[in-house]
């Protein structure tokens, strides 16, 4: 096998993986690896590839014919795609190895990374452990060692399935990642480690992931969180997305964390819950950009640009009468961000307001929303009610989420038959 002779997994993680003539297959996710009884070090079986289409699957390490700073090459392009799951014996390196508190004579450290390096027989095994030491519940100290497999104690099935872990090390390799790769990762670990990531994950970032997550995966890790937390989760959610989660809750669950958020978070939500899912109503979000008539040009981009807005959200500026939070005093119309760049900053929006453009009313159906946004080549449309007031936008994200097969965001591929090959 060419390349390198030690790899560090978590520097492996988002490399590239290729077939031999260089086709893109997808990117490496994690390695799994055989624990042992003895102390002998670990075999890795393989690694967790995730396709194009978020997909994972599991890739022998027999095909695997080199791994370089550039990227992982396969024997063949030519793979099994049955969904990647983890045996009982199985370590996922990345997802259960980092963070695990173990022993070195008599002290205790944290494991940071985990190398892997060849043998003769062309097998992969984890010879080498990156640990530091750890003196506080709160804090690490002193260098990184990096020791022998032998030189350690605690990473055994037991430890790393029964005793809680931190998870700061694989929340520093998850940094790297979008929220929905993030989701992704996280459907692939156990419960135990699962819950370990979303408590260590600050609420913003843990509401970016949640949105990402299946409805049955959302539910599961808002009970693990206590009530408080968890509102404050609801909080840090996109208002249409927090009240999509709620509305699938019981009563008594959802009346409880309404209460717990702050007011006014909480009351745009209670405007959404309002509406059926499958209205318009119900697929708007509740803050679109939205400006008074005499806003100019300049302030109209700069809202645009704010990185927390998304795409879609930002390709429509929304030109209303005050007050500017939904509902607003009278809808005008719209401005679209190609006509914004083609103006003088200097300008008011007032004078470039697309008024032409039909709206939507909020009891408009799933399949009126698709044909307006079809009919109009639009990625974002504003929802305005009999009064003119704006309630809302529907962005085509939203609106993809509700066309698309429920459970897609599970299946990815569709299921290909074959059993996993371990050779």
């Amino acid at each position: 096998m060419g390349g390198v002779t030690r790899v560090f997994v978590a520097q492996l993680a988002r490399l590239g993986v290729f077939g031999p003539d260089g086709e893109s297959i997808g990117r490496v996710r994690d390695v799994v690896v055989g624990l042992r009884l003895d102390r002998q070090p670990p075999k890795a079986l393989g690694i967790v590839v995730e396709l194009a289409t978020r997909r994972r699957i599991f890739v022998p390490m027999l095909r695997v014919t080199s791994i370089e700073p550039t990227g992982v090459t396969l024997a063949t392009g030519s793979v099994n795609l049955r969904a990647f799951h983890q045996r009982p014996n199985e370590v996922l390196v990345l997802g259960q190895m980092l963070d695990a508190r173990v022993t070195v004579g008599d002290s205790d450290v944290v494991v940071m990374d985990a190398a892997m390096e060849p043998t003769r027989t062309r097998d992969w095994v984890i010879a080498r452990v990156a640990v530091r030491e750890r003196t506080g519940r709160l804090s690490r100290r002193g260098p990184v060692q990096v020791l022998r497999w032998d030189e350690i104690s605690g990473l055994g099935i037991a430890e790393l399935t029964e005793t809680r872990q931190d998870a700061r090390a694989l929340l520093v390799v998850y940094d790297r990642l979008r929220a929905t790769d993030v989701a992704a990762a996280l459907r692939d670990l156990p419960a135990k480690r699962r819950y370990e990531v979303a408590d260590a994950m600050d609420d913003e970032r843990l509401a970016d992931v949640i949105e990402e997550l299946p409805e049955e995966d959302q539910k599961d890790l808002l009970s693990h969180l206590d009530d408080e937390r968890a509102a404050d989760i609801l909080e840090a959610m996109d208002p249409d997305d927090a009240a999509d989660l709620l509305a699938e809750l019981s009563e008594v669950d959802k009346d409880r964390l309404l209460e717990l958020m702050e007011p006014e978070e909480s009351e745009p939500v209670r405007r959404l819950l309002e509406y059926s899912k499958d209205t318009a109503g119900g697929l708007m979000t509740p803050e679109p950009i939205v400006l008074a008539p005499d806003a100019t040009i300049a302030e109209a981009l700069a809202r645009v640009r704010n990185p927390d807005i998304t795409p879609a959200l930002a390709s429509l500026v929304f030109v209303c009468r005050p007050p500017s939070a939904t509902p607003t005093g009278r809808y005008l119309g719209c401005v679209h961000i190609q006509r914004l760049l083609r103006e003088p900053p200097s300008d008011l929006v007032a004078g470039v307001v697309d008024t032409q453009l039909a709206s939507l009313r909020p009891n408009a159906t799933l399949t009126e929303v698709t044909r307006f946004f079809a009919a109009y080549n639009l990625v974002c449309g504003p929802v305005v009610d009999d009064e003119d007031h704006l309630l809302g936008a529907i962005t085509g994200d939203d609106l993809l989420d509700h066309l698309l097969p429920e459970g897609w965001r599970e299946s990815g591929l569709r299921e290909a038959g074959g059993e996993r090959l371990d050779a």
